[in-house]
């Protein structure tokens, strides 16, 4: 009989749903408020585009403005990943092996290394504003808009590194509809706000700014509120606080893996933007456009991963190589699935996703022509999504590392800069297609070599 401590989580207890209960119903119990909190987190974005996209006289310019501040903010969201995606899986394995109080200096630790590292961007960043804005492709003419975005956008970055890399520890806790409705109250917040500062009070491109860091902040402070709160079970409190140099390790040994996932998004930024801007701002303006249609597909399997890694942590933490096996089989055909399907209806009709962007004709035009070239390696991207999803949730860091490296840094730039010269601004567009499919498939290849080998060591120590 297993005699492990059950722990209960409002109304669920992690023994019933996460160890027992049929995977596809407990991956999708978790996976759906997840992935509804971020189509909603997404909005914070998006909607920020397409009011700026419709700015009268200066909408495609201030898009490609705010578009090379995507670089930065990406960036910073990815130090917040530390925590996350690192720490959050090492708590869900700690309460899979019935060790709370473990749990729970972890989560305390983590959350005061986002609290560091946010002070130290904010400082960094806000020292340094128009150089970075230069190296991520900002022209004479983008700056004025960039650098007022980014700078009133700073101001917010520890509401924005607490929002991402704590929100992840009330799924870990089995509360994936507070989760949810901590990114749907920033969201709803920031869609409310945007007209009204942007147009309502004519700020433009600051209004944009504000109604954002806003909404962050209230985000923030409801996770917060609810991590100090005795509804919690692993709270937030000065004793766990005290930093413990192995588990600081742990937390940064495995949240690299997802750190370098995120950060190196921002590759798109400071190598491909710097490109482009050489051949005019309209090619910065088609990236913005594009990358923004490329989170419509990345954001989704973000909820998903969200929602389904607790669930595996806590399996392969709890010794069920069974429950393991069959929750990836859920995890790589729907992320498979979804991404395929998204990937092709973007690549068949770019005017349609253009257009929710801008009213331009030349630029609409640009995004059709790119679009197709551009998105042709995500079709198969999702499952080298579903891969690494395993990897970090069964605490192999090294591998889904290597794999964020190979796809942004050892492909992307190289490409970025070989294609670009030989067939120009579209060339930087195809570099982006063969990176992804490459990494997609190397990772592919690893996993089959590895994950059986997990399972094995699993059985082993099971019996």
């Amino acid at each position: 009989m297993n005699n492990r401590k059950r722990y209960t989580f409002g109304v669920m207890k992690t023994d019933e749903i996460f160890a027992s209960g049929r995977m596809s119903h407990v991956i999708w119990k978790m996976a759906v408020p997840a992935i509804a909190a971020q189509l909603v987190n997404l909005l914070y974005s998006i909607v920020d585009r397409i009011y700026i996209g419709h700015i009268p006289d200066i909408g495609t310019t201030a898009l490609a403005g705010v578009g090379v501040c995507n670089a930065i903010i990406i960036l910073i969201s990815a130090f917040a990943m530390i925590t996350g995606g690192g720490c959050a899986p090492l708590a869900s394995i700690a309460l899979g092996s019935g060790r709370k109080k473990r749990a729970s200096q972890m989560m305390n630790n983590g959350f005061v290394i986002i609290m560091v590292l946010g002070v130290i961007l904010m400082v960094i960043f806000g020292l340094t504003i128009d150089p970075m804005l230069r190296l991520v492709g900002a022209s004479d003419a983008t700056l004025p808009y960039a650098h007022t975005y980014l700078s009133i956008y700073l101001l917010g970055t520890l509401f924005v590194m607490a929002a991402i890399g704590m929100n992840p520890f009330l799924n870990v806790q089995g509360h994936p509809g507070l989760a949810m409705s901590t990114v749907i109250l920033g969201a709803v917040l920031n869609i409310v706000l945007d007209p009204v500062f942007m147009f309502g009070f004519g700020m433009g491109v600051a209004g944009a700014a504000w109604a954002t860091i806003l909404s962050q902040f209230a985000s923030a402070l409801w996770i917060i509120l609810f991590l100090v709160s005795k509804k919690a079970s692993l709270r937030l409190c000065f004793a766990d606080m005290k930093p413990n140099g192995e588990i600081m390790h742990k937390i940064f040994a495995l949240g690299i893996s997802p750190f370098v996932m995120a950060s190196t998004e921002s590759i798109i930024g400071f190598v491909m933007n710097g490109i482009l801007v050489k051949y005019g701002d309209l090619y910065v303006s088609v990236l913005t456009i594009m990358s923004s249609c490329m989170q419509m597909i990345a954001v989704p399997l973000n909820g998903f991963q969200n929602g389904a890694s607790p669930v595996i942590s806590y399996n392969y933490g709890h010794g069920s190589p069974d429950r393991v096996k069959e929750g990836f089989k859920v995890i790589f055909l729907n992320m498979t699935l979804f991404n395929c399907f998204m990937s092709l209806m973007m690549i068949f009709f770019p005017g349609f996703f253009a257009a929710l962007f801008t009213s331009d004709a030349t630029l609409i035009a640009g995004v059709k022509k790119a679009m197709p070239l551009f998105m042709a390696g995500m079709t198969v991207f999702g499952m080298q999504r579903a891969c690494q999803t395993m990897f970090v949730s069964l605490n192999q860091p090294g591998i889904s590392l290597f794999i964020a490296l190979l796809r942004k840094i050892f492909l992307l730039v190289p490409l970025a800069f070989l294609l670009s010269h030989f067939f120009g601004a579209m060339g930087v567009f195809g570099a982006e297609a063969a990176a992804d499919a490459f990494a997609a498939i190397t990772c592919i290849l690893l996993f089959r070599h590895i994950f059986p080998g997990v399972l094995q060591k699993m059985k082993a120590k099971q019996a």
